[in-house]
């Protein structure tokens, strides 16, 4: 126990003594869990100086009276740790550093670590690829409460870092996500957890989209009443008003929305705050904090000659908002919308799907420099959306009410100092027009302020945006927390959601007066699932699904969901490419080990190199590989192992069976002994030392009494004659 750090200690004793089996009293269990988190900050260096003397006044609390023996002995315990060891606990706060490295968690995986909310990605792609649908749903839920919708519709960050693409295409991680949620939901197994009981507070979420209904679902597992003011007469923001049903169907949003709303959160509808409904009185109602999630739902003007002139210029949020609320009226024959985002895919798409007969995207750079997602820009060529690039609007020009033309010129790129980004800029006498009856412009939203008057004390950026202590998101005004697009701007659907969890722990934290972190939580693995066994060839050979698409007519004349996802066989099939990166931690010491300690070279392994990634092919190590287990028996993280099975030695990375060859035995005495290859091997390399007993395969044992018999025969004095 001596090498063991005391933080450590003092969190695994905390940690037994909560749960059916810890404290007999509520009481004591919920000081071990108030203190058990701050300790596990302080182990994961993201603790600030209050922490220590918080866990120490909430150390006092054992000892209250009426407490039982067993709480107020826990006490003694966990003081006599901070006492005793008060300098170690300063050190991992002040340096963030453990001497025994017991506190340092094993970093997440890549995709985890690129993800905003933090999803244990690995360990859900190992239960769906079991099969185990509900399961990967309750780990995903843990970070983020809307997996379906992400499902279909997230940017995918950890996609782009994903480990497997180094070898030849990244997992596909946000289908398998949506085909989970999606036969967990038809299975009835799709369920919440259970929350804790009611504790009497109350926390007024302003805004049903994903930031707000993320913040509403954890606070209602942790016991507090939450109301949601929303301006709509919907729920999801963004999720519901901007993105089309073609991309995210309506159902999808209201079944995960009744998930939240089953634990108790309460909606209120087509209620502006500020206006309809004032902090005046939801503070006499017993609200004591409240997170901001507005979003950014205002759009930026064109700013050229002629767009306040016609009523056919129309913001693309606008447009969109209007479709998803009921009006299917054809916005024109001839649309142009100017913009490269997703935003403006999604709006020239939907004017398509309204009976426009000629779609044109105007974008000021080049397709490489769109910001929309390349399958997103893909589909709408598909539908027959044209793309004007490097493409300036200058004017909208036109007669009475109608418009006629939007007047572009031809730009080129140039390098901007101060950048290292080119910038359009225009051609002179490269004018042109492109033909129109309606514009929709698409470049960009910002953050509609209006009745956030109430709220005094918190600091806008010049942005627009609310200022947040981005580790708990607590805007300068005590008991006022934001997180989405009112803080980040316009941005992704999985940011509003990591936000809007943040922000839920924080409200937790300040209603029970705890100090915030000192900087964001690192994600954690919840659970390490076993591997899934298959060979080399069939873990290299395995071929990415291609998704399947609605028919090109039916796209472009119904909003029916575009994306067919994938079948069910090739769900399990994709999620076993996984190549279980919060188990291998790609550190490279087992090629090191192989190549210069052994000699023998028999890992390609080429991903593990993330600056230069080389070729990498598992079916190569069997070629040389001798199961010698020197690798194995360096890898610090059991990721490499060497097993018997079958009368086989194996050698075996993450579950893929890198080699496997006969066990041979002693044919003296019977003993078990290395494969054929190792046997020569070990051979080649005593020849010189040890010279040949027996011809015979025999264990070290056997050898060495054989040799002995051989000397003490050798040994004995020959008669003289």
């Amino acid at each position: 126990m001596d090498n063991i750090c005391p933080v450590r200690r003092t969190i695994d004793f905390l940690t037994s003594l909560i749960g059916p089996k810890g404290l007999p009293d509520p009481k004591g269990q919920r000081i071990s869990e108030q203190i058990l988190v701050l300790a596990e900050e302080i182990a994961e260096g993201t603790a600030g100086n209050d922490h220590l003397p918080a866990i120490e006044a909430l150390v006092k609390t054992y000892n209250d009276a009426g407490n039982p023996d067993q709480t107020r002995e826990a006490g003694i315990i966990i003081q006599g740790f901070v006492a005793d060891y008060r300098e170690e606990f300063i050190n991992h706060i002040q340096t963030r550093n453990c001497p025994t490295h017991d506190c340092g968690k094993l970093a997440p995986s890549p995709c985890q670590m690129a993800c905003p909310a933090g999803i244990d990605i690995p360990t859900y792609l190992a239960l769906i690829a079991q099969g185990k649908d509900a399961e990967a749903i309750e780990v995903i839920r843990r970070d983020n409460p809307l997996p379906w919708v992400c499902g279909l519709i997230c940017t995918r960050p950890c996609e782009m870092m994903c480990v497997r693409a180094r070898i030849d295409k990244a997992i596909s991680i946000k289908f398998l996500k949506a085909f989970a949620a999606e036969r967990a939901m038809s299975e009835r197994a799709y369920t919440n957890p259970v929350p804790k009981p009611a504790n009497g507070k109350k926390v007024c979420v302003v805004g049903a989209g994903p930031g707000g209904l993320s913040c509403a679902y954890y606070l209602a597992l942790m016991g507090y009443g939450v109301r949601i003011i929303e301006a709509l007469p919907v729920s999801g923001g963004m999720l519901m008003v901007g993105i089309p049903r073609y991309r995210l169907p309506r159902e999808v949003i209201d079944r995960e929305v009744a998930m939240i709303e089953a634990l108790g959160v309460e909606i209120q509808y087509n209620t502006r705050f500020g206006k309809d409904v004032t902090k005046e009185e939801l503070d006499r109602e017993g609200f004591e904090a409240y997170f901001i999630a507005i979003g950014a739902h205002k759009a930026w003007t064109l700013g050229i000659e002629g767009e306040k002139d016609f009523p056919k210029v129309i913001e693309a949020v606008r447009f969109l908002r209007d479709v998803a609320l009921g009006d299917h009226h054809c916005p024109g024959k001839n649309v142009v919308v100017v913009g490269g985002g997703n935003v403006a895919i999604d709006a020239a798409r939907t004017s398509l799907r309204l009976g426009a007969e000629h779609v044109t995207i105007a974008y000021r750079r080049t397709r490489d420099q769109m910001p929309a997602d390349v399958e997103e820009v893909e589909q709408a060529e598909e539908e027959g959306v044209e793309f004007s690039f490097l493409t300036i609007p200058a004017a909208v020009t036109g007669e009475g009410q109608d418009i006629h033309a939007l007047s572009c010129i031809k730009a080129e790129l140039k390098a901007k100092k101060g950048s290292d980004r080119l910038a359009p800029v225009p051609i002179e006498g490269q004018e042109f027009e492109i033909r129109a009856d309606v514009v929709i412009s698409a470049i960009g939203q910002y953050v509609d302020n209006k009745g956030m008057e109430a709220f005094t004390g918190i600091n806008w950026s010049r942005r627009g945006t609310i200022d947040v202590n981005h580790a708990s998101m607590e805007t300068a005004q005590p008991g006022i927390f934001a997180a989405g697009d009112a803080v980040s701007g316009p941005a992704t659907v999985i940011e509003a959601i990591g936000g809007g969890k943040r922000a839920a722990d924080a409200i937790d934290r300040y209603l029970r007066g705890i100090p915030q972190p000192r900087a964001p939580r690192t994600p954690v693995r919840h659970k390490t699932e076993p591997v899934i066994e298959m060979t080399a060839s069939r873990k290299m050979t395995i071929k990415p699904p291609e998704m399947p698409m609605l028919n090109i007519y039916r796209r472009r004349t119904t909003f029916q969901q575009v994306e067919l996802g994938y079948e069910e066989a090739d769900v399990r099939q994709e999620a076993a490419r996984c190549l279980r990166c919060d188990i291998c931690r790609r550190c490279g010491k087992c090629v090191d080990i192989c190549r210069d300690k052994m000699g023998i070279n028999a890992l390609k392994l080429g991903y593990l190199d993330f600056d230069q990634s080389g070729p990498t092919d598992f079916r190569v190590t069997a070629e040389n590989c001798i199961t010698c287990g020197a690798c194995a028996a360096n890898c610090e993280n059991n990721a490499l192992k060497i097993d018997e099975k079958d009368g086989q030695r194996r050698l075996l990375l993450c579950g893929t069976i890198l080699n496997s060859q006969a066990i041979q035995y002693c044919e003296s005495c019977g003993a078990k002994l290395g494969s054929v290859e190792y046997t020569r091997f070990v051979a080649r390399k005593t020849r010189n030392l040890t010279p040949a007993a027996d011809t015979r395969l025999l264990c070290n044992n056997c050898l060495r009494r054989k040799s002995a018999v051989s000397k003490a025969t050798n040994s004995v004095a020959l008669p003289t004659v």
